[in-house]
């Protein structure tokens, strides 16, 4: 396991209860280097939207237990935050939940032709995306099995 995998691992075991007592959601955690700078973010999120607040009181809580048991070595800069309008969609509930909303799609592998979709969700079961999608002035939609999805996330129209 590699160290950014231990140590979202690791934050997840610590944020989970944190959430689960504010009645927050998990919706993703990274850990990453941008120059010479290690980042730990959270993203957390509830129905309805989260406010500054929230995310100061869970990143205090946070803090404070990473500090306990100090599993990061290096110094990093903790972030907790809402993951936006863009939110990402990792898990079948997320795909659930984003019915009818808009969403980008990208695959492992080309399916029709296309590595990205961007349309509306118009179902998702039994593991299947089902996306309704422009092309040109044409309706179209797009099967796409969960496990050929790379990344997937809201998308704002403007």
């Amino acid at each position: 396991m590699s160290l950014s995998s231990q140590v979202v691992k690791t934050t997840e075991e610590l944020v989970l209860p944190i959430l689960a007592e504010k009645n927050l959601e998990l919706v993703d955690i990274e850990y990453v280097k941008e120059g010479k700078n290690w980042f730990l973010r959270v993203f957390i999120d509830k129905e309805g939207g989260i406010d500054i607040s929230e995310c100061g009181e869970v990143s205090e809580i946070l803090s404070e237990k990473l500090d306990e048991i100090d599993p990061i070595k290096e110094a990093y800069f903790l972030e907790v935050s809402s993951p936006g309008v863009e939110r990402p969609l990792k898990t079948a509930e997320d795909f659930t939940k984003s019915i009818d909303k808009n969403v980008f799609v990208k695959l492992y592998e080309p399916i029709d032709g296309q590595k990205e979709y961007q349309g509306i969700l118009k179902d998702f079961s039994n593991n299947i995306a089902s996306i309704e999608y422009k092309e040109k002035t044409r309706t179209k939609q797009v099967e796409i099995p969960f496990d050929k999805i790379a990344k997937a996330r809201l998308a704002v129209v403007l």
